[in-house]
């Protein structure tokens, strides 16, 4: 028995978000030429071209494709990509840690609950979720990662949590509560979440999230509102020899954070 589930657009085409095929050894291309054919005449077909197919959590793509054969047990994922094209991942390494920054459409009236299934589910990585608004661009997000970790690997964390520092250092507070409130996750606001970990978990983790996805973009024009948040003056930033002076002096307000 296969287990197929249907996310986004793909529920119109059945009319239900779970169906269950009680054949295996087929390859995914198979299956959706079975799929195809089960789908009521007055229903949307599947745009397979456009789609994303998990099995078992991980993206086909990583496996053998349409290939790829499925047995007993497996639990099909079928998740529309929405069109400007299939969302750019964020990844890289750190200290040769992965990393990966994931922007979600947050339309979630509790993403703190949200954040704690993720990470009930998956817990061999480490997952923050962080505001959008709070994070200049990557380069500002790598860094401030970057000190978290090397907070870790000297025994320096604010908190006895990576996730947990990594939210204070974006914030630049040593109180919990006040990095919460500044830039923690928000109803109905889109977030990014940094998850760290295996690449293989990375992969299951970004599949199970592929239709709640953003296009890969940083707020424009947020400068003003970091300026402003984190009370960073024209006359700070002209004293800083650098071509990026927001985001370093960004990075040494979370840098110079101690227990």
């Amino acid at each position: 028995m296969i287990t197929i589930k249907l996310l986004g657009g793909a529920k119109k085409s059945f009319s239900t978000d779970k169906l269950e095929i009680d054949n295996d050894s087929i390859t995914i291309s198979k299956l959706i030429e079975h799929l195809q054919e089960m789908i009521p005449k007055n229903l949307p077909r599947l745009d397979v071209k456009n789609m994303l197919i998990a099995v078992n959590g991980v993206d086909s793509s990583t496996l053998n494709g349409l290939t790829t054969i499925l047995k007993d047990g497996d639990v099909v994922s079928i998740i529309p990509v929405i069109h400007g094209g299939i969302v750019k991942r964020i990844r890289f390494n750190i200290f040769k840690t992965r990393v990966e920054l994931i922007i979600i459409k947050n339309k979630l009236d509790n993403p703190i609950r949200f954040l704690e299934v993720l990470r009930q589910k998956h817990v061999d990585l480490l997952i923050q979720g962080v505001r959008i608004t709070s994070i200049l661009n990557l380069e500002h997000a790598k860094k401030v990662i970057t000190i978290s970790l090397t907070a870790k690997k000297t025994d320096t964390l604010l908190s006895n949590k990576l996730e947990t520092d990594i939210l204070m250092r974006f914030a630049c507070t040593r109180q919990i509560s006040e990095a919460i409130h500044k830039v923690g996750m928000k109803k109905q606001e889109n977030f990014i979440l940094i998850a760290i970990g295996k690449k293989s978990s990375l992969d299951n983790l970004h599949s199970e999230l592929a239709h709640i996805l953003a296009p890969v973009a940083f707020r424009k024009n947020n400068s003003n509102f970091l300026k402003k948040e984190f009370r960073i003056s024209t006359k700070q930033l002209q004293s800083v020899t650098s071509l990026t002076p927001l985001e370093d002096l960004l990075a040494e307000k979370s840098a110079i954070l101690f227990r």
